[in-house]
């Protein structure tokens, strides 16, 4: 049995906003359940991103008796600053980003490990095109978005937008606080997805880390409806409008040479 005061070999970062069904749904189990049998140190740490229903409790609860878990809470500010609050609570050598609602299954982490054993310094899950789940204008969507950005960006990568990425630590914390997101004036409010993930990876091609892509399990299992009050019609359209602005403004800032300016030279 692993020392439970053992320094991790990954920290597994999972973000919660209002995730109360997916908790009661036994997530976290499955999580647990996983990483004891695994013969590598490891830590989960939780970051509440101020969720309004009642999943701070639920994860309190289940945490009690489980050394290994840990839960953050920060002021709410959106998955991206979730998950970099999470880096900065991680002590494992290499971190992995997954989604509470484990629409992809933390199993997955199996098919991703060995690529990092093998000096990719980013290892991220791609979910293909069939996505158990997703709605025929969210595939169609998936489509074109992706058609359209590998027009000005990550040619060489298909799905940017997973939930599951596996990257050294030392990567995370080189790129992270460098993405526009941060430099907002305005404080986000609610739930939403964003496109931080194509700037991310772009800012991992631009320090020169070797980026490996896998194709993942993925079916959509997210139970949550407390999340956005929109419908998924209109969440949709929100999303897609958004994610283009901020891929033309990564396409923008690289013209105008913003991020040449940045220090992104990796450790040698």
């Amino acid at each position: 049995m692993l020392n439970e005061e053992a320094q991790p070999y990954i920290s597994i970062i999972i973000p919660c906003y209002n995730e109360a069904k997916n908790l009661e749904a036994g997530v976290l189990d499955e999580v647990n359940e996983y990483l004891v049998q695994q013969d590598y140190a490891w830590e989960v740490v939780i970051v509440n991103d101020e969720a309004t229903d009642n999943s701070r409790a639920l994860i309190e609860q289940f945490i009690a008796d489980k050394p290994r878990f840990s839960l953050v809470d920060i002021p709410h500010g959106g998955k991206p600053a979730a998950v970099w609050a999470g880096i900065q609570h991680a002590r494992g050598e290499v971190v992995l980003f997954t989604d509470m609602d484990q629409s992809t299954p933390i199993f997955e982490l199996g098919n991703l490990l060995p690529w990092a054993a093998q000096g990719y310094e980013v290892v991220i899950g791609s979910r293909g095109f069939t996505r158990e789940g997703f709605s025929i204008i969210r595939k169609l969507g998936s489509v074109v978005f992706r058609t359209v950005r590998q027009l000005f960006l990550l040619r060489n990568i298909g799905d940017t937008q997973c939930g599951f990425k596996l990257c050294t630590r030392e990567a995370a914390l080189r790129a992270f606080p460098h993405l526009q997101f941060f430099k907002q004036a305005e404080r986000p409010t609610g739930w939403k997805v964003t496109a931080y993930d194509v700037e991310l990876l772009y800012l991992w091609e631009k320090c020169g880390y070797r980026i490996k892509e896998v194709t993942v399990t993925w079916r959509n299992r997210d139970r949550s409806d407390t999340k956005s009050q929109q419908s998924d019609l209109r969440r949709y359209i929100d999303e897609s409008l958004d994610m283009a602005k901020q891929v033309a403004r990564i396409k923008t800032n690289q013209i105008k040479g913003f991020y040449d300016a940045l220090d992104l030279q990796k450790s040698k």
